[in-house]
């Protein structure tokens, strides 16, 4: 099994306290996450232990540094360090640790110690890892999120760096893929909205076809058609988001440890696969005479008129 060297930001711009919560096992329940198992969390170990809270801790080296500030600056990076399932398989306490440490090592060296404020590990999860928190503070004291981690190709660097510094004393590992390398991108929320939607107008076009009967069919069927011709658009616009996304889709719905994406995206996914699956099993039953005659109708009008 590949043992992947893992390594992530989150930028945050605020939202401090739920985020703190969760690093810092602060509540008895997690109803966000139901990977989490309470009973472990006693065996979570810190690398750095934050002396007061995040929003302290990451405002106070802000204000130290004398950094000029706007209400959309990135105050902290969230960093989730981690590796493969199989590379934690068999490890003792000691040897994890040692992961651990030498990752918060290769960030104190980029981005300066005095940064990081707090390096948690959470051993009560399916796979361990760690939560980093730095406050991206440059060299010549500007708070600078863009400088620091910077673009694709510099994420990619840090990336080789972070693997260079790692397979030093951890030879088994290897590299792992960027988001550039495999394709995988952030699949819109309104997408999720798109199938919601449209799931709930099936729902209405299917009562109004059920409700057809000898004596109505005359009328009942002119506002059904009416209703489908709105729908068949949409549900092709859905079919082409879909697609675009869909590697992200099926990536999300296999990925299920720790390492990877959240549960909630995992979840979404899933769901979304579920509703255009429904949504295609509805078109397929449409009565054959509406899908002709509106893809007659699309034919005859002036492309900028389609959909």
């Amino acid at each position: 099994m590949p043992q992947y060297a893992i390594m992530r930001f989150a930028k945050q711009k605020g939202g401090a306290g739920a985020l703190e919560a969760h690093h810092e096992r602060t509540k008895e329940k997690y109803a966000s996450n139901p990977e989490i198992d309470t009973t472990l969390s006693k065996y979570n170990f810190h690398i750095v232990k934050p002396e007061t809270s995040y929003k302290r801790e990451s405002d106070g080296r802000i204000e130290a540094a004398g950094c000029k500030t706007r209400k959309d600056s990135i105050r902290f990076v969230d960093t989730l360090i981690t590796a493969s399932p199989a590379f934690f398989k068999g490890k003792k306490r000691d040897e994890i640790k040692a992961f651990f440490e030498t990752a918060v090592d290769f960030l104190s060296r980029k981005i300066g110690k005095d940064n990081i404020f707090a390096a948690t590990v959470h051993m009560d999860e399916k796979t361990p890892h760690m939560h980093l928190c730095f406050t991206p503070i440059t060299n010549d004291g500007r708070l600078s999120a863009k400088e620091i981690i910077g673009n694709r190709v510099q994420l990619t660097k840090w990336q080789d760096d972070f693997f260079a510094h790692m397979v030093k004393k951890f030879p088994d590992l290897e590299r792992g893929e960027s988001a550039s390398v495999t394709g995988r991108r952030h699949i819109p929320t309104r997408v999720f909205k798109q199938a919601v939607s449209l799931s709930k107008q099936a729902a209405r076009i299917q009562a109004e076809i059920d409700a057809i009967n000898p004596i109505n069919a005359g009328r009942k069927k002119g506002e059904v058609a009416a209703m489908l011709y709105k729908f068949f658009p949409r549900m092709e616009i859905l079919e082409t988001q879909f697609h675009k996304y869909k590697k992200e889709i099926d990536f999300l719905e296999k990925e299920l440890d720790a390492a990877r994406p959240s549960v909630k995206d995992q979840l979404e996914a899933g769901k979304l696969q579920q509703e255009v699956q429904l949504l295609r099993q509805f078109y397929a039953s449409t009565p054959d005479e509406y899908k002709v005659t509106y893809r007659v109708s699309q034919q005859k009008q002036p492309p900028e008129q389609q959909r």
